[in-house]
């Protein structure tokens, strides 16, 4: 059985906790995993700046950030973290004319696919393995 973990650093979540986890779930489920626990984590803009500086060098904040842990425990892979920055989730829904929802939906399957150990060198929605998976995720796996 596949667990998330919903928390959030000092910033309300963008949407309901068990709605997040359930969403996560079946995501992994998708991706065929089994046992696998994964804890994502809603923050502001400087706490995501703040580990983008110290983890990649870039002085800037970002949408999301992958943190690979790959522990087994007890029969439980224990994937990693996800965290999520709400400020710039708000202003991608913007920038990109989609609704907040579909957006955390994204940034949690992009989350998702980077702690499954897949990565892309751009940002070619149509020629990066992984981007093309997550969009095809984002069409087939239900919110609620």
């Amino acid at each position: 059985m596949n667990r998330a973990c919903v928390l959030s650093e000092e910033v309300p979540p963008p949407a309901p906790r068990k709605t997040v986890r359930a969403f996560a779930e079946r995501v992994l489920d998708a991706l065929n995993a089994e046992n696998r626990h994964i804890t994502i984590v809603f923050c502001d803009n400087p706490f995501i700046r703040s580990l983008n500086k110290q983890y990649r060098q870039k002085d800037e904040p970002t949408d999301v950030l992958s943190f690979t842990l790959g522990e087994t425990r007890r029969g439980t892979f224990y994937a990693g973290d996800i965290v999520i920055s709400v400020e710039t989730l708000e202003e991608n829904a913007k920038v990109f004319s989609v609704g907040k929802e579909e957006e955390l939906r994204r940034l949690i399957i992009h989350g998702i696919l980077h702690l499954s150990g897949m990565d892309h060198a751009t940002n070619d929605y149509e020629r990066e393995a992984m981007l093309v998976l997550q969009e095809k995720l984002l069409k087939e796996t239900a919110w609620t």
